[in-house]
Parts: C-alpha cells; sequence; structure tokens
C-alpha cells in the first residue's frame, strides 16, 4: 500500500515523480503529493486529496514545479482521513497554509507503513515547542528527525539512526534536509524499497515499476538501513552509520511487462498471461523431466525428517496454502496446517526443528508473512519463503526460498501469482513424496507430464471465454453468491469468492459443500447464485446433492467441471467445463473461470477493476 518515488539528478524531477507515482497506482491510495527543491534551495510541496490526475493537473503534469531533486507519494490513510492536509509529502516547521511550507523547513518526508508508538513521539514533541497541523504519524516522523537534527548538530545520518531506534513499526522514509540540496535520504524497516542508479541520476521508489522505465540495475535496502542518494551513485549505512557494500540486482522483465498491452484492464492482462507464467515457473523446477530443487538448498535429507508442513500466507496466498494442503498430505504423508499469517503468531504456535514452515508472498514483503517467518525461525523451524520478487525481505530472511517466475502483476485481484504459487507447492509436493518414496518412479513421471501439460490447458479455457462473459452480464446485479466444493474444490471456491467481493463488491462466501446444511442453507432464497466446483471424480455426486438441496429453495445454479460430466446438465441452470486433469492439480484450471467471472461482473457493472476500493496490492502494514 502507498506509493513512494523520489529522484535526483540533472532533469527536471517532478514529471519523473509523476511518472513513476503513476505506475504505483495499482498499490491503492487516496491522495497523493510531492516536493521539489528549486534552484534557490527553497522547497515546493503540493499535495491533492484523490486521484494522480488531480496532482498532475495541480502541477501541469510537473511542468509548475521546477528543481532536479524531489519526492512524491500516494497515500492511502491508516492514522487521519483522506484530504489534502494528511497527504503526503509532510514538513518538520509546524505551519502548512496552500499546499505550501508557510515558513522555511528543515526536513521534508514521506513514509509508508505504520509508526505504533506515534502518539508517545507526538507528545514528546509537543513538549519541545513542535506544533502539528496533521492527523498523521508520518509528520512526527518527520518531526522527530528535525528534532534530533537540531538537538545534537548532527547530519543526517545519526538523525535518522536516532529516529530509527526511537519508533516503533514499519516504515519506508524518504527525506530531503535544507542543508543538503542535493541528495536524498532514505530509511527502511520491514516496508519495501528499491532504489536504481545511472550514470548521472539516482531513483528510489516503494517497487520496481516506477522506475523500470529509467534502469534495470537495482539495489534493495536491508531492514533498518539507510542510504544516501545523489546524482549518479548512491551509498548504504547500517543503524551504526558505518557505510555498507551491496551489489545491484539485475531486474529480468522491462517496463513493457508492467504495461497493459492492447488489453483494457491490467487483470485480463494478467489473466491471459497465466499460461506463460505458469510454464515458466514450471521450467525453473522441472528439469530434464525430474523436479530439481538444488536452487533451494533443501535437501533429500530434510525432506525425510520433516515431522510436519505448516504453510503461513494471506489472502490468496493463504488460498493457495489451503488447496496445497490436499495435495502435499496425500502425497507425502506429512501432516499439514494452513495458518493465516495474521494469527500465526498470536496462537503462540508450538515448532520444533523439524518442522518446515512455508510462507507464501506474492511481493516477499507482506508484513504479516514476514512476522510469522520471523517468529517461525525464532522458535527453531526451518523456513522457506516462495515470493515472486527476488531480493525481497521474504527471499532474503527464510532459510530456503524458491521464486515463481510471474513477472510483475499490477492488478489488485491476483490472478497469475496465485497460478504460480500454486504449481510451485504441486512440485514440492510431488519432489517430497517421491523422496519419501510414496510415489513411484511410475507416478512420478505421470504426475510432472500432468503439471506440465496444465499451461496448454489454461489456453484452452482461455480461448473459449465468452459464454462466460454473457453469463456475467446476466448477473451483474446479484446481491448475494455462493461458492462451494469439497475437498481441492472447496479450496478452489475460496479464490473464487474472493475474486468476486474484491473487484465486483457483491457479497460473496465460499462453503465446504457438506457445510450448508448446518445452519448456511437458511440464507437460500429466490434468484440466489450458487456456484458448484466439481473437479473431483469421489465427490462430485455429494456436491450435487448439497447444490440441488439450494435449487429446490429457489437458488440459481452454475456448475463448473471437468469435461465429461455432461450429467451436470441436468441440475444446474448454466455449466461451465475445464480439461480434465489429474486431480491433485485440478484448481489450476477451476480458478481460471471464476478469475474471469469476478472480472466480467466487475466491468459490467462499470467498476475499477485494477483498483478496487480500500484495497491495496502489497499490505505492508499489520
Amino acid at each position: 500500500m502507498c506509493g513512494i518515488v523520489g529522484y535526483v539528478g540533472h532533469e527536471q524531477a517532478a514529471p519523473v515523480i509523476l511518472d513513476g507515482l503513476a505506475k504505483l497506482e495499482y498499490r491503492g491510495y487516496d491522495s497523493a503529493g510531492m516536493a521539489v527543491r528549486d534552484a534557490d534551495g527553497r522547497v515546493r510541496v503540493v499535495k491533492a486529496k484523490g486521484r494522480l490526475k488531480v496532482l498532475a493537473e495541480k502541477t501541469n503534469d510537473g511542468a509548475s514545479l521546477h528543481g532536479t531533486t524531489g519526492i512524491g507519494h500516494t497515500r492511502w490513510a491508516t492514522h487521519g482521513e483522506p484530504s489534502e492536509i494528511n497527504a503526503h509529502p509532510h514538513i518538520s516547521s509546524n505551519k502548512f497554509e496552500h499546499g505550501t511550507p508557510a515558513e522555511e523547513t528543515n526536513v521534508v518526508g514521506v513514509h509508508n507503513g505504520i509508526i505504533e508508538n506515534y502518539q508517545e513521539l507526538k507528545e514528546k514533541l509537543l513538549r519541545h515547542d513542535y506544533a502539528f497541523y496533521s492527523q498523521t504519524d508520518t509528520e512526527v516522523a518527520v518531526k522527530l528527525v528535525d528534532y534530533y537534527y537540531n538537538k545534537y548538530g548532527i547530519g543526517p545520518i545519526d538523525a535518522i539512526a536516532k529516529t530509527m531506534v526511537r519508533v516503533r513499526g514499519s516504515y519506508a522514509l524518504a527525506l530531503l534536509f535544507r542543508e543538503r540540496p542535493d541528495e536524498v535520504w532514505v530509511a527502511r524497516k520491514d516496508s519495501p524499497m528499491v532504489i536504481g542508479v545511472t550514470d548521472d541520476a539516482a531513483y528510489v521508489a516503494s517497487d520496481v515499476p516506477a522506475i523500470l522505465k529509467y534502469t534495470r540495475n537495482v539495489y534493495y535496502i536491508g531492514n533498518q538501513e539507510m542510504a544516501c542518494l545523489k546524482a549518479g551513485e548512491v551509498h548504504f549505512y547500517n543503524l551504526d552509520g558505518d557505510e555498507i557494500e551491496k551489489e545491484a540486482v539485475t531486474i529480468d522483465w522491462d517496463a513493457e511487462s508492467a504495461e497493459k498491452g492492447g488489453y483494457e484492464h491490467f487483470m485480463m492482462k494478467e489473466i491471459h498471461e497465466q499460461p506463460r507464467a505458469v510454464e515458466d515457473t514450471l521450467k525453473s523446477v522441472i528439469k530434464d523431466g525430474a523436479i530439481d530443487l538444488k536452487d533451494t538448498e533443501i535437501t533429500d535429507e530434510d525432506i525425510k525428517n520433516i515431522r510436519q508442513i505448516y504453510i503461513v500466507a494471506c489472502g490468496s496466498a493463504w488460498h493457495v496454502g489451503m488447496a496445497a494442503q490436499y495435495v502435499f498430505e496425500d502425497l507425502t504423508g506429512i501432516p499439514v496446517r494452513v495458518e493465516l499469517a495474521s494469527e500465526f503468531r498470536y496462537r503462540k504456535p508450538h515448532l520444533y526443528s523439524n518442522d518446515l514452515v512455508i510462507i507464501i508472498s506474492q511481493s516477499g514483503e507482506t508484513a504479516d508473512s514476514l512476522a510469522a517467518l520471523r517468529e517461525a525461525k525464532k522458535l527453531g523451524a526451518k523456513t522457506l519463503g516462495i515470493v515472486n520478487v527476488v531480493g525481497s525481505s521474504i527471499a532474503r530472511e527464510a532459510d530456503h526460498v524458491i521464486y515463481t517466475l510471474a513477472g510483475p502483476e499490477i492488478a489488485v485481484a491476483t490472478t497469475k501469482a496465485y497460478s504460480t504459487q500454486l504449481v510451485i507447492c504441486y512440485a514440492l509436493a510431488v519432489q517430497f513424496g517421491h523422496v519419501r518414496e510414496l510415489i513411484d518412479d511410475d507416478k512420478y513421471t505421470l504426475y510432472i507430464s500432468e503439471m506440465q501439460a496444465l499451461p496448454e490447458k489454461i489456453q484452452k479455457i482461455l480461448n473459449d471465454k465468452e459464454r462466460l462473459q454473457w453469463f456475467a452480464a446476466k448477473y451483474a446485479n446479484a446481491k448475494d453468491v455462493f461458492f462451494v466444493g469439497r475437498g481441492i474444490d472447496y479450496a478452489a471456491s475460496l479464490e473464487g469468492s474472493l475474486k468476486m467481493k474484491e473487484i465486483s463488491y457483491i457479497h460473496s462466501e465460499a462453503y465446504a459443500a457438506g457445510e450448508l446444511k448446518h445452519g448456511t442453507i437458511s440464507l437460500i432464497e429466490d434468484g440466489i447464485l450458487v456456484i458448484g466446483v466439481l473437479t473431483q471424480n469421489d465427490l462430485f455426486e455429494k456436491t450435487v446433492s448439497n447444490m440441488v438441496e439450494c435449487k429446490a429453495r429457489g437458488a440459481f445454479l452454475m456448475g463448473l467441471t471437468t469435461y465429461g460430466h455432461y450429467e451436470i446438465e441436468d441440475a444446474v441452470d448454466f455449466a461451465v467445463y475445464v480439461p480434465k486433469t489429474e486431480e491433485h492439480f485440478a484448481a489450476s484450471l477451476a480458478v481460471i473461470p471464476l478469475q474471469l467471472l469476478g472480472y466480467y461482473i466487475s466491468v459490467a457493472k462499470g467498476l475499477d477493476v485494477d483498483k478496487p476500493r480500500n484495497l491495496a496490492k502489497s499490505v505492508t502494514v499489520e
């Protein structure tokens, strides 16, 4: 959530900042602003409530702000309502009038994250004659930097370090200092930040797409580290103020990958990228007809010694874990628990050294998942991160890491990240089962072949999506939708329900089909849409029976099953078919029509598919 962009170089900063913030709109925000230092050394701050285009209009697309050093921000409200005064950047002086500092200001800053002890710090600063114009925790952080800078007569390194030690919470900070006119200073704790450097400029952003237009060589600033950006150079420091060395990482996808490529929305583009993303991800772990986990540094001995697996994640990644649970337990014989990351550490789990905790996160920066990872490590368990971003916090801190090759995912509602995470879990389960001698060589070869066939089968579903578009238009005004299934189909239903509610704003719930009669069926009435997922042969008849009970109470039924189960048409009002696959892998196919259904209903309602209200792409606060 929120977006940060900073620039220092020889070009005009404002257009670069606006361009970068536009690339971060997918993160979710309610206001925007930027600060640029002019040729006279004075910082001009412009802020606007609402979409980024309002800020662009106020600054004539950046042309009215002159200067080659600046920072910008898109805010997602945490402390304080969405408003122009609460928007970032914030200043260290006490007065802010008509969109600019009313007096000379020493420090200007933007911030992602949450300062948990901001009220305590605010009271301290009030005792030292600081006044506050906003309701934000960010203003407190900026003024705390200013307080230490003035109190001790020290430079930015020590002032920022003292602030970092004093602050509790998560943050990515970008700061301008009056006495350092050609520098941007940054600091980070538990909130993502990436830095790019060219021969004559330096850039900072909260995500790669913002700066990919300018450079593909980036640095990931570490936790509780600082950096100073100058034109053409960057210097990194630890909390002690010692300079530290870092190696650049080359981003292997280009800026064009993050553009819409002719599609109306990023979400539809990313739905269509799933065959390629799944194929690329599988190729990264399947080599010469076998699953190769050498890059993860997990040994066969490690696999044989696993006592229990915990899959910890949030949102759609948690749904991946729910599907993977069935696959792991059936193929490996290892007990599996799927945990919500936001609950994991608060229930005080009992972990052992031969337990494996798998953390799934697209960004690798999800705050709750990162906290769960650290808790698992503290308790002595082995950890494995499944992430999409090289160099992200989870990737760096986990004992083992395996990357999905989804490429940039811009739409808030995940599609290809979900699909690539799921196939990584399949590959892990198959390999674990083979090493533990529960899968023989013939079955091992079959499973690999079935996984490799998934991209083509996903493409086949995408080639026949028009019927879903027609159906979505018919049910765009639905008030309630229920998704039902059993086993792996229930896990797919969870993801389908989330897609429906998060982008179409229709109330939607997923239930294990057998649980309907234990209370939920009382909600069924005339016209309610019930979507059944039925890809598991052994559970097909039981789920149909549960759906027919709903139809008897007035529900309209949609059935999603595999080709060959044409008898479903006798029970439901609308049927959708997906190709057959090995049943352990069926969620990878079942989810595609559910993604499309959510998308088409949202479009039919005229909603902003890529940026649903109140949501952010990467949740970096707890």
